[in-house]
């Protein structure tokens, strides 16, 4: 099936898509640092560059968006054209992650991950609850945790 948009118009979109300080990650850092949890943003030295890091509670948390991250959820279908590239790119994102995360543990960091479909779509948590959840977690020795969509409709 042949794109509804240009070439041009396509690449543009596309380089508009951010890679930090999207809208769900915006949320997230609001929310918690309205609940007095402080933290770094994007720091380069740890592994896979961690949205939120939080020295303090030795957590870091990725805010993930389910396409980019080929999340098996309602926000994400495979692309219809050149399926091959984002196949290899969106698989070569989940080998990364999955590599950033086991390097984190190793370095003693606990992990956390929101995805996009927690926040948004027909599948979303109540708001209120994903950060709930998260602000739990932190405050907790749990080693990790998972916040995605509902599977409701």
């Amino acid at each position: 099936m042949a794109d509804i948009v240009t070439t041009e118009v396509r690449s543009r979109m596309m380089s508009g898509i951010r890679g930090k300080n999207t809208k769900p990650e915006l949320a997230v850092r609001k929310a918690l640092h309205r609940l007095g949890f402080r933290y770094r943003l994007h720091d380069r030295s740890l592994p896979g560059k961690p949205d939120l890091v939080f020295p303090k509670y030795r957590a870091v948390i990725f805010v993930h968006g389910c396409f980019w991250h080929g999340h098996d959820c309602h926000l994400f279908k495979w692309p219809k054209t050149r399926q091959e590239f984002w196949r290899n790119k969106i698989e070569k994102n989940r080998s990364n992650d999955a590599r950033a995360i086991a390097e984190l543990e190793e370095q003693g960091w606990r992990v956390a991950v929101i995805w996009e479909c927690a926040l948004k779509g027909k599948e979303q948590q109540p708001y209120e609850l994903a950060i709930e959840r998260c602000t739990v977690w932190l405050s907790s020795t749990r080693p990790e945790i998972e916040i995605r969509g509902t599977g409701k409709s």
